[in-house]
This record gives structure tokens, C-alpha cells and sequence, in this order.
């Protein structure tokens, strides 16, 4: 099962019970203060997609921030810091999954690979009536820890209903399942899942959703 990140950068924030968010952001000198309601956020967030690129193409996934919007937060804030570039997919199951986004894949060791970092911020976890299936984007997590996902993601194949409301689906593939497809035959490591050859995201990056087409709704 999928096993297993930069705290957020500068502003501070508090959340109220008005379901907004206040901010703090000096500029020259001067604390400008104001709130910008959560719905606003969150419709931010659903406008942005992901790319991510490999030298076997991009794959691109939209988000889900009305359904779990702490894991699309803090995904999208390690996309911005450049946190991804570098890392692979350090695991593939043909026609079933790829996982990836574990710091220790950038310059650890590659049996570190998978094991991420304890002193990264975990997210709680934001189970959905959504299903896993084929192209669906899901945080990983460590055990039975539910509680655990920090920065590394799987994508699945196919459908896997038996990770429903086990693991938290933040986004969906709407470019590249191709890309996705060829990732996951990758020739692996004799008993491991790990490729014999690198796959690394060679740098992943946020675009604004309407580049793309729009998809019809998850299932």
C-alpha cells in the first residue's frame, strides 16, 4: 500500500469563526492587515493545475480544495518553493500506481527512498466521499497512521476501491495519463517496486487551470 516537505513560507494568517482568513504582509515599512474569506482561497487554489515534467512527457492534475483543502495547501506551497524539483518516482507497479515527491529521492541514498523525513509537517487526514480510481492524485501516508501524509503522492491506473476513505484524494490527472502509463513499466529493481533508473520530476510547477480543457466531474 502507498507509504509516505518546507513549512509555508513568510505571511502569517489566523482563521476565524467568520471562515476567513486574515493577513499580515509588510510592505515598505508599512503592516497592511486584511481578510479574504476561505471560498476566495479555495477558488485560487482550483485555479491553478500542477505539471509535472519528465522526460517522458508532463502529466498535469487539477485540485480538489473544496474536499481537502489543507493537503492542497500545503502540496501547492511545496510546489512553489521549487520543493519538488529534483525528486522521483521512486516507486511503480505496472497498471497500478506511481508514487513519489519523498525528499530523500532528491540526494539520499536510494534505500531511504520512500522512508520521507520525520521533522516534515503532517497533514491531518480529509477523507471524501471521492473514489480511487484511474488518474486519481492521493496523499501517502506512513502505516496505519492516517494522520501522517506529508509530501509524497501516488497516482493510480486503475480503480482501487480498497484505499477508499483510507488515503486523501487531493486532485485528479486532467494531461498525461499516457505519461502516468509509461512511468509505471518501468523496468524496477529485482523485489522492489523501486525503477532501475531514476524517473525524476524534473520540475513541477503551478499553471493556471484555464490552459487546459475542462474535464467532467469526478466520478
Amino acid at each position: 500500500m502507498p507509504n509516505r516537505q518546507l513549512k509555508p513560507r513568510k505571511f502569517s494568517f489566523s482563521v476565524s469563526v467568520t471562515r476567513s482568513i486574515t493577513f499580515f504582509l509588510p510592505v515598505m515599512g508599512i503592516l497592511l492587515v486584511g481578510t479574504v474569506p476561505l471560498t476566495a482561497c479555495r477558488s485560487s487554489a482550483a485555479q491553478s493545475v500542477a505539471v509535472i515534467k519528465t522526460e517522458f512527457g508532463n502529466i498535469v492534475f487539477e485540485f480538489f480544495p473544496d474536499i481537502a483543502p489543507k493537503h492542497t495547501a500545503q502540496i501547492q506551497g511545496l510546489i512553489r518553493s521549487g520543493f519538488y524539483d529534483g525528486t522521483a518516482f521512486h516507486r511503480v507497479e505496472p497498471g497500478s500506481l506511481i508514487q513519489g515527491g519523498d525528499p530523500n529521492s532528491k540526494t539520499g541514498s536510494e534505500e531511504t527512498w520512500g522512508m520521507g523525513r520525520p521533522d516534515l509537517p503532517k497533514i491531518p487526514a480529509e477523507f471524501s466521499a471521492l473514489k480511487h480510481v484511474r488518474g486519481t492524485v492521493s496523499a501517502a501516508r506512513v502505516g496505519n497512521d492516517k494522520n501522517s501524509a506529508t509530501t509524497q503522492f501516488f497516482i493510480c491506473c486503475r480503480a482501487h476501491p480498497e484505499w477508499d476513505n483510507q488515503y486523501s484524494i487531493f486532485g485528479r490527472v486532467i494531461a498525461g495519463m499516457n505519461v502516468v502509463d509509461i512511468i509505471s513499466n518501468a523496468p524496477t529493481v529485482e523485489g522492489t517496486s523501486r525503477p532501475k533508473q531514476k524517473i525524476t520530476m524534473l520540475s513541477v510547477t503551478l499553471e493556471p487551470r484555464s490552459n487546459y480543457p475542462p474535464t467532467p466531474p469526478q466520478p
